[in-house]
């Protein structure tokens, strides 16, 4: 009957330390033997029974083999600290177990000598045993809490990788977005710099129209005079040619007053002439594409012959338009390495826009017969080193909102159709950027415009 009693009693024992050992999950192949010891503590208790063996160190015997199969186990696990501690509080009784077996086997007049010994080390072994299934507990329960401190933390990894997948995908999205409009802003900005260069070539068409203007009213004066001497010429040789029909000797005082006359016809005529191919000659020079190469210059006659030309240029349009025009040119000015026609250019578009400045204040102010429209410009050379050039004019000014703007792309003063707002953007880069200069004013309103250049040696 003890026997009986052991296999019953060791069931729940042996299960319950599979459940703290969780050995279903780590060793799922010896869990349904495990789960099963009862069938052969029943087949030992039959057998003992079907052999006649009622020896009372028979039940001794079968709790060494339930102690043998739980030591097994938990060395199967020893890796998990809790079943290490059961193993360890296991191991005293089982050597208990054994060492009283072996003796009885062996020496039973020795183990009646020692069995109080033995008495007392199995009850030691058991009280070893009940302190450290609890010290086993204890560290259950730690190992469960740092499991599930590694679950949270497992759990924390994979929100924060799923956040930082959002936050990449986020990022993928906004980087397709800004590359997306930056390919747009790219096609805006190409288009907006092929508009500027339509702009741009329709400043420079406008330029070459005041300068074909200037020019052509230029050519205008010498042509008249060429014709006109040469008419009188014509006129002068029927006369000498009807006198010679009429008389057969011609007076001498008359032939050489009309000799002389044909003379200084001739003469004018070779002069004005002269002075036309000179101009056709100029013309060509300010039609060629600036090549870029810097040469030599000689700044006052560059901004004598601008100041000219624009000048006429809108004469030719504005017959009644009239300007008193001063110059001051230092005689010691020194040669600068410049772009010609580049620097020329930026002289026309500022002489035409004082010549529109004092022109537009004259139609503003028609009860003042005093104002005198005037356009000046004076060259000097610079204590530091290069030249300064001045502009100015005693027309309208320009207002202070618009001074800040006065040289960015497509900014005017101009009304609607009057002006690209490209002329003096062109110039402040041709002067700052092209020559490594600078382009500044100094303006008041309803009294007049200074532009002033200086540029390097």
């Amino acid at each position: 009957m003890n026997v009986l009693f052991l296999v019953a009693i060791s069931i729940p024992l042996v299960r319950s330390m599979g459940r703290f050992i969780n050995i279903k999950e780590r060793l799922p192949f010896w869990n349904k033997l495990y789960s099963r010891f009862w069938i052969l503590g029943m087949v030992y208790y039959l057998g003992m029974i079907i052999l006649g063996l009622q020896h009372t160190k028979a039940d001794d015997f079968y709790v060494l083999l339930v102690l043998g199969l739980m030591i097994a186990v938990l060395a199967l696990v020893r890796d998990y600290r809790p079943a290490r501690t059961l193993l360890l509080g296991l191991g005293p009784l089982a050597v208990a177990k054994g060492s009283e077996l072996l003796l009885h086997a062996i020496s039973p007049a020795t183990l009646n000598f020692y069995r109080e010994g033995f008495s007392s080390a199995q009850g030691f072994s058991v009280l070893w045993l009940i302190v450290f299934a609890f010290v086993a507990r204890s560290h259950k329960r730690q190992a469960e809490a740092e499991r599930l401190e590694r679950e949270a933390a497992a759990l924390e990894k994979r929100r924060i990788e799923a956040q930082n997948a959002i936050l990449e995908q986020m990022v993928t999205e906004r980087t397709t977005s800004l590359t997306r409009q930056t390919e747009e802003l790219r096609e805006t900005l190409e288009e907006l710099r092929i508009t500027q260069d339509q702009l741009i070539q329709s400043e420079k068409m406008a330029s070459l129209g005041e300068l074909t203007a200037g020019i052509a009213h230029e050519i205008q004066n010498p042509l008249n005079f060429v014709t006109n001497f040469a008419d009188v010429s014509t006129e002068l040789l029927s006369e000498l040619r009807e006198k010679q029909q009429k008389r057969t000797t011609l007076d001498a005082e008359l032939e050489e007053e009309l000799l002389t006359d044909l003379e200084q016809n001739l003469s004018k005529i070779t002069h004005h002439g002269h002075r036309a191919a000179s101009i056709v000659r100029g013309m060509l020079e300010h039609s060629r594409a600036s090549t870029g190469e810097r040469l030599p210059t000689d700044l006052n006659l560059l901004a004598d012959e601008y100041l000219r030309l624009a000048y006429h240029g809108l004469r030719a349009k504005n017959k009644t338009f009239n300007a008193t025009l001063l110059t001051d040119f230092a005689p010691d000015l020194p040669l600068i390495e410049a772009v010609g026609p580049d620097v020329g250019r930026v002289l026309l578009n500022l002489f035409t826009n004082a010549f529109y400045a004092v022109q537009k204040r004259r139609e503003q102010l028609p009860a003042q017969p005093d104002y005198v429209p005037t356009v000046s410009v004076r060259t000097r050379a610079l204590p530091e080193g290069g030249v300064e050039i001045r502009v100015r004019d005693n027309g309208t000014g320009i207002p202070e909102a618009a001074r800040q703007k006065i040289f960015q792309p497509f900014f005017t003063t101009k009304p609607a159709g009057e002006g690209t707002g490209l002329g003096l953007s062109l110039s402040y880069d041709i002067i700052t950027k092209g020559h490594n200069g600078t382009l500044s004013l100094e303006t008041e309103e309803g009294q007049g415009t200074e532009f002033i250049i200086e540029l390097p040696d």
